[in-house]
């Protein structure tokens, strides 16, 4: 079985769109653009978004956008919100670290910076074809 529907679903533009964690311990947000990234939580797909708190402590950066670079680990003060200027950033965002009934999350751009959506870990092994929406 591939990789899609055994160990991970994307959203390939995520940025400010609702994703599922239903089905999933995680999201990764792959972030690109010199933006400030914001990650909001709520019970329902259409429902009212906030902050889950400041459970951004740690990022992964790389310094380009093409693979040619290794990515780096880096810390930063406890927040709900990344600032890049360059390069890839990805915000793990673990569904355990979401307060209790938040099973929807969004990563928001201040301007114009490109979000995906990579949900992995999936409770449900699935084909491809047979996956749910994850923004629905």
């Amino acid at each position: 079985m591939e990789g899609l529907g055994r160990s991970f679903n994307v959203v390939p533009i995520a940025a400010g769109v609702a994703i599922s964690m239903k089905g999933c311990t995680g999201v990764t947000f792959i972030c690109t653009g010199n933006d400030t990234f914001t990650i909001t939580c709520s019970d329902s797909f259409a429902g009212s978004y906030a902050t889950p708190g400041n459970i951004l402590t740690r990022k992964v950066t790389c310094s380009a956008t093409n693979g040619t670079a290794a990515w780096a680990e880096t810390t930063q003060a406890a927040s709900n919100a990344v600032v890049i200027s360059s390069g890839t950033t990805a915000i793990h965002v673990p569904a355990n670290a979401l307060p209790d009934d938040k099973v929807y999350v969004k990563c928001s751009v201040g301007a114009s910076g490109l979000v995906q959506a990579i949900t992995h870990d999936l409770v449900s092994q699935r084909k491809p074809a047979n996956l749910p929406a994850l923004s629905a």
